[in-house]
């Protein structure tokens, strides 16, 4: 497999500019995901690695080698669209067959066989080489699409959103296969999605895009626990982060048109007077003794667990909590914010800011 490299990476469609001096490395056998929404410019980076797209400024690398001057075919990658892009005259067999007969490859075709039939069985379509794919239901020709890239055993995997066509419960099965397939090839894999929960659980790396920019890049636990920006923090995790102004006067911090007060101790020293404060739902939790209080707004049963509105003066927080609840709408309750996982982003900017995590109880 290979290592790809991208390098100040710029291009521009007309006024627009796609990619804006985009830089990342994908390391030999990594899962790397793109993440962002429409239009941030994943698809585009995608095409310009594939050499589908010509980047105007910049430089891509396999193993150390710049290939702008090379050709698609000569760069031996696999793209998985999210259209399907099969033939449907065609068997199963012949369209995973279909790329080891290119005249480029003149591949014997006991091999072809082989190779097919291997593909199959770890997509587990064996039983459907001889069905012509017209026939097929959306998740077996998002397998059969995935078993004519992975039968090349190309340099690298480029995946646009191949996921996003599929109903929920068929996404989250080929989720957990396309991952088990991944870490057994070893393969190198560039995945895209705008679906957060399919870049937090898949990935070995996320890079997150904005705007053609990327804005931060890091393991699943540093885009969740530690993000860059507000953008980072609003974009994963279900549901959102709660995000409130707030500031601190003599070391004790206020989140504004509430009554949620405490002491921030030594983190004071790091904060500007006004900022804004992220708290995740997971880390509001009703508790009996809880040093808050507020009242239930909105209840949201989700079976494994529960989103809870609580209003707090003129703020509302979400909460997070396991499995059915008793609480009911217009309770009053009393809740703890875990104050060592608060997050902190610079107003303006809506840059993080890095503090001392030594909160105090409330005041």
């Amino acid at each position: 497999m290979t290592d790809v490299t991208l390098q100040n990476v710029t291009k521009q469609f007309g006024p627009i500019k796609a990619l804006n001096d985009v830089s990342f490395s994908i390391k030999d056998g990594e899962f790397f995901v793109l993440l962002g929404h429409t239009g941030a410019g994943k698809t585009t980076t995608l095409r310009v690695i594939a050499g589908l797209e010509r980047q105007d400024k910049g430089h891509v690398l396999f193993d150390n080698q710049e290939v702008d001057a090379m050709t698609p075919a000569d760069r031996d990658i696999a793209f998985v669209f999210q259209q399907y892009s099969l033939y449907p005259t065609m068997s199963v067999y012949d369209n995973l067959a279909f790329p080891l007969r290119s005249p480029l490859r003149r591949t014997p075709e006991a091999e072809i066989r082989q190779r097919v039939e291997s593909a199959a069985e770890k997509l587990r379509i064996s039983h459907l080489l001889t069905r012509k794919t017209a026939r097929l239901s959306g998740g077996e020709m998002q397998r059969v699409s995935i078993g004519r890239a992975i039968v090349r055993s190309p340099r690298i995997f480029l995946m646009d959103e191949p996921l996003s066509n599929l109903d929920a419960k068929l996404r989250e099965a080929l989720r957990v296969e396309l991952q088990h397939l991944q870490k057994i090839e070893g393969s190198t894999t560039l995945f895209v999605t705008h679906d957060q929960v399919e870049a937090l659980t898949m990935a070995d790396r996320i890079a997150v895009m904005k705007e053609g920019r990327i804005v931060q890049i890091g393991t699943p636990d540093d885009i969740y626990d530690r993000p860059a920006t507000m953008f980072v923090a609003e974009l994963v995790g279900t549901p959102g982060i709660n995000l409130f102004q707030a500031n601190h006067q003599n070391g004790a911090l206020a989140v504004e048109n509430s009554s949620i007060q405490f002491a921030l101790g030594a983190s004071a020293a790091d904060l500007p007077s006004a900022f804004v404060l992220g708290v995740r739902p997971e880390d509001v939790q009703p508790d009996p003794n809880g040093d808050f209080s507020g009242q239930v707004t909105l209840i949201e049963p989700l079976g494994v667990e529960t989103i809870l509105h609580i209003k707090v003066g003129e703020q509302t927080l979400l909460s997070n909590v396991s499995g059915m609840t008793s609480w009911r709408i217009g309770d009053t309750i009393r809740f703890n914010i875990a104050r060592e996982r608060l997050h902190f982003f610079e107003p303006k900017q809506q840059q993080r800011i890095a503090v001392k995590q030594a909160v105090a109880a409330s005041v």
